[in-house]
């Protein structure tokens, strides 16, 4: 029996769920009736950014570009090769197919990239560098023709870093412009920003609001909540690496969820100790210190086989597994965003640089979804063909008869039409039009 050396405090919400959903709706509405002028109001309102065009041209993207620190670009360069890869191994997976399923009856499959995508690349107090990396790469990876990415600015200034990142991974279009008036503006489309047909990154509870309000105009990648990360470890663990990793994800926000599982208490314990003790010199206390005291979980359970049961029941968005054996993950368990396995391993690798997509599902839902990859910006569609005049006949028979025990005469006259001119059945509603002679 699972025992909690640390639990949760009970939740309490840092917004108004309902007030975020009106402010949102509103600018929502007012971006649909005024276009381009309510952008520049919200962005002046929200991020004091007013500029003469939010879209970035060519000779000012090489110039920021060029001011960037070179090892900075180089690792850049290192990390999207790496995300490119993995979203073009996963692209060469889907296969397209043709297969003759009846004499002269060919049903096919066909995997089509979206026309237009929005990458929405946050910024807030820090420029996620990375979120570039994992929109406008992989949807380059599914060939989109166009792309179109926006990031905010930070504290008045283009973060460079970031647009540096957007430009090398691919984006066609690079604006300067956050929040919900961003995702908006490129959901609904204005004079100066052509609409898209997905929108896909991160944001804060405006922006997820703004996703979720949107999805039915626009596709989405997923409805994205607090980072998450769960550690699943043994007798075997080390405790500072645990405490460590826990902090790690801890620092993105406040509400970040950071949960330990373990089949071992005295390794539960000292990673409680260690995390104590790394937590005030912190240099994002402030974030990692109230989430760890908020939504920092310590559970301790009697076998490593009931730690991966109550793991599996977080359906958590990063699962680390710090165990002697870490593949065993691989067949104990099903709900998780994406699973790290080993002490060589860390959630941060997949945050940053190791290649896998970031964007993952939270709050549980990852018992029913995955995170983003290059599939989500294909459209798999199919097409069917007959040929055979004979299959078309046989076909047209058996729609009649399905069709009909549902009540549905027009659906079952279509297949009708094909019995009686390719099989030469009497079309017993229309005589006239198709003797059994024809055909």
């Amino acid at each position: 029996m699972a025992i909690h050396l640390k639990q949760a405090a009970p939740q309490r919400s840092a917004t108004d769920a309902g007030t975020v959903g009106d402010v949102v709706a509103d600018v929502i509405a007012d971006i649909a009736a005024r276009g381009d002028d309510a952008v520049r109001e919200y962005s002046e309102k929200f991020d004091k950014w007013s500029p003469a065009s939010f879209l970035l041209g060519d000779e000012e993207i090489e110039r920021i570009v060029s001011g960037v620190d070179p090892q900075v670009i180089s690792d850049i360069r290192t990390v999207q090769g790496n995300v490119r890869d993995f979203a073009t191994r996963q692209r060469e997976s889907i296969l397209d197919f043709e297969a003759e399923t009846m004499p002269g009856v060919f049903l096919g499959q066909r995997s089509i990239p979206v026309g237009a995508a929005g990458a929405y690349v946050p910024g807030g107090r820090y420029p996620l560098v990375a979120s570039a990396h994992m929109t406008v790469v992989t949807a380059k990876a599914a060939a989109v023709p166009r792309v179109a990415a926006c990031t905010p600015p930070i504290r008045g200034e283009i973060p460079s870093a970031t647009i540096a990142a957007m430009h090398l991974a691919g984006a066609d279009e690079i604006y300067v412009l956050g929040g919900v008036q961003a995702v908006a503006a490129m959901a609904l489309g204005t004079r100066t920003i052509a609409a898209v047909d997905l929108l896909t990154g991160p944001g804060n509870a405006y922006v997820a609001e703004a996703k979720r309000q949107l999805f039915g105009r626009v596709g989405i990648d997923l409805f994205a909540g607090p980072t998450e990360i769960l550690v699943i470890a043994d007798a075997y663990a080390d405790p500072f690496v645990v405490a460590v990793d826990l902090l790690s994800q801890a620092e993105h926000g406040p509400d970040s969820p950071a949960v330990l599982v373990s089949s071992s208490e005295r390794v539960a314990r000292e990673a409680l100790a260690h995390i104590e003790r790394l937590l005030p010199s912190m240099p994002t206390r402030d974030f990692a210190g109230p989430a760890w005291r908020d939504h920092g979980q310590v559970i301790v359970t009697e076998t490593l086989e009931e730690a991966f049961r109550v793991a599996d029941s977080f359906a958590s968005e990063h699962v680390e597994v710090l165990t002697a054996e870490p593949r065993r993950a691989l067949e104990e368990m099903r709900n998780y965003g994406a699973l790290f396995l080993g002490e060589g391993t860390c959630v941060s690798y997949g945050d940053k640089v190791i290649g896998t997509n970031h964007t993952l599902p939270t709050r549980g839902a990852a018992r029913h979804t995955g995170g983003l990859w290059v599939g989500k910006y294909l459209k798999t569609v199919t097409y069917q063909e007959v040929t055979s005049r004979p299959s078309s006949a046989e076909l047209g028979r058996l729609c009649g008869r399905a069709a009909r025990v549902e009540s549905f005469e027009g659906h079952a006259r279509s297949g009708d039409v094909r019995a009686a001119k390719y099989g030469r059945d009497p079309l017993t509603w229309a005589p006239d039009a198709y003797p059994a002679t024809r055909g």
